[in-house]
């Protein structure tokens, strides 16, 4: 069946079909579910539960530093665990029911309760969910693209499908949430009914990656999956360049995401007056969204992978330079939010792609794929990143003196400058330093040679 396909551009087999992209993408619909819904926690603690805003962010970098660490552990297991039905797949089936009850669990803080209790309750239920449930569906979820496909090609294919599966709920959430609770009575209640909804498609989106999900790559164990100690593999880890590239690049992006995913709603009820605004943006963002995912193919075919992310960034530093001068203005907001969202369209299509080109170096380089904690280690950076960029907008309101609870109708005037700082001036600087790491990685240019060499090497231990 593979021979049928045939080769990239860069003369490696083909393994993936229309049908294989499909059931693959829809896996980042439940992850793409819980990590929005996430992001909008530090807003749903505040403004309907009554959380103080410094509290809040301190629970949830709690959970987000122990879910790093997590990760570490996961790709371990990933690397030296076999099932039946794969190195990837099992996970899926395991741990569809958790993510849906997870979820919900999120949103159904009890509120006749202390401060305390109420603050145990958001650290245990986000540990939880990120660093147990998110963690064993995400982690063998990004290294299922290095044993689906040794082709970059399809690789960045691979990603583009989960970016527009993972976009579609995004969008949903970012354009629909507030204006959808706000309809049903905008309390508690009203968010549980829709997370509900969101938990039920997570979990048959599960279904269907587990039942659609094919690993094509048969490489043999090595001491790498069998007992390697963890102390080396991360020091060979941190001897592939692009590895380490791509790990700060997933520390910084997701800071970026981390903060969008919830400041947006801020910037809309405090800078511009009404948080239903926030679906208008939103709905703004879809342009420069198509745009990308139309876009992101052919500059990949054409640039490379990593210069494409290259001139992403820099598009979206522009945008975001624009808005310092008028940032009151709609209209600012959503031309340079519009070129900001642009910058991250690439990153979020090729990242992964990125990330798993590096498992092959790591072979060619030091004979030994470390799939597993490849992906677990580099995901550490990501995780420690959103974690930082959602706890950042807490850190600052509480900072600048911010009223939790919803009730204020005018919040101190540092809060203004507050969130400019989370919304303007700190992601300009993430995508500059951004546009830096992606200029750097150039692994593309000997990724051919390497594919062919390592099939060399296989081929010549199945002939001993």
């Amino acid at each position: 069946m593979a021979k049928e396909l045939g080769k990239d551009s860069m003369g490696i087999q083909k393994t993936m079909r229309a049908r294989d992209y499909f059931s693959d993408g829809i896996g980042q619909l439940p992850l793409n579910a819980m990590s929005c819904l996430i992001g909008q926690l530090t807003y749903f603690y505040t403004q309907k539960i009554g959380l103080a805003a410094a509290s809040a962010a301190t629970m949830l970098i709690i959970a987000k530093v122990l879910d790093a660490f997590s990760d570490l552990l996961m790709g371990k297991i990933m690397d030296t665990c076999h099932f039946r039905d794969g190195k990837c797949r099992p996970w899926f089936r395991i741990m569809a029911i958790p993510m849906a009850v997870i979820m919900v669990l999120l949103f159904t803080i009890p509120k006749g309760i202390s401060a305390g209790a109420q603050n145990a309750y958001v650290l245990i239920t986000n540990t939880l969910a990120s660093a147990v449930v998110y963690t064993a569906v995400a982690i063998p979820y990004g290294a299922l693209m290095a044993v689906r496909t040794e082709s970059a090609e399809e690789r960045g294919k691979i990603g583009i499908a989960r970016a527009i599966f993972g976009y579609v709920v995004g969008m949903f959430i970012a354009i629909l949430l507030i204006p959808v609770t706000n309809a049903l009575g905008g309390d508690q209640a009203a968010w549980v009914e829709v997370v509900v909804v969101l938990a039920a498609l997570s979990f048959l989106a599960m279904i269907v990656l587990y039942h659609g999900s094919k690993e094509n790559v048969a490489v043999k164990s090595s001491s790498d999956e069998n007992g390697m100690p963890f102390a080396k593999e991360i020091g060979l880890l941190f001897q592939n360049k692009y590895w380490v590239l791509m790990l700060i690049a997933n520390l910084f992006v997701n800071i970026s995401y981390g903060i969008s995913a919830s400041g947006g709603t801020y910037y809309a009820r405090y800078i511009l007056g009404n948080d239903n605004i926030v679906a208008l943006l939103g709905a703004a963002g879809l342009i420069p969204t198509f745009a990308g995912f139309i876009l992101v193919g052919p500059m990949a075919k054409k640039f490379g992978m990593a210069k494409t992310c290259f001139i992403g960034c820099l598009i979206g530093v522009a945008g975001c330079f624009y808005r310092v001068f008028t940032p009151y203005s709609l209209v600012s907001c959503i031309i340079g939010g519009s070129m900001a969202t642009f910058a991250t369209i690439p990153i979020m299509c090729l990242s992964g792609a990125l990330v798993n080109n590096s498992v092959e170096y790591n072979e060619w380089k030091f004979q030994h794929r470390m799939v597993g904690m490849s992906n677990s280690a580099s995901s550490f950076g990501a995780k420690i990143g959103s974690g930082i960029g959602g706890s950042l907008i807490g850190w600052i309101l509480g900072a600048c003196g911010f009223i939790s609870g919803g009730e204020a109708s005018v919040q101190p005037a540092a809060v203004n400058g507050g969130i400019f700082a989370f919304s303007i001036y700190i992601p300009m600087i993430l995508l500059a330093i951004l546009a830096v790491i992606f200029r750097f990685y150039d692994l593309e240019r000997i990724y051919p040679k390497i594919v062919a060499e390592l099939k060399e090497r296989r081929g010549a231990e199945d002939r001993i």
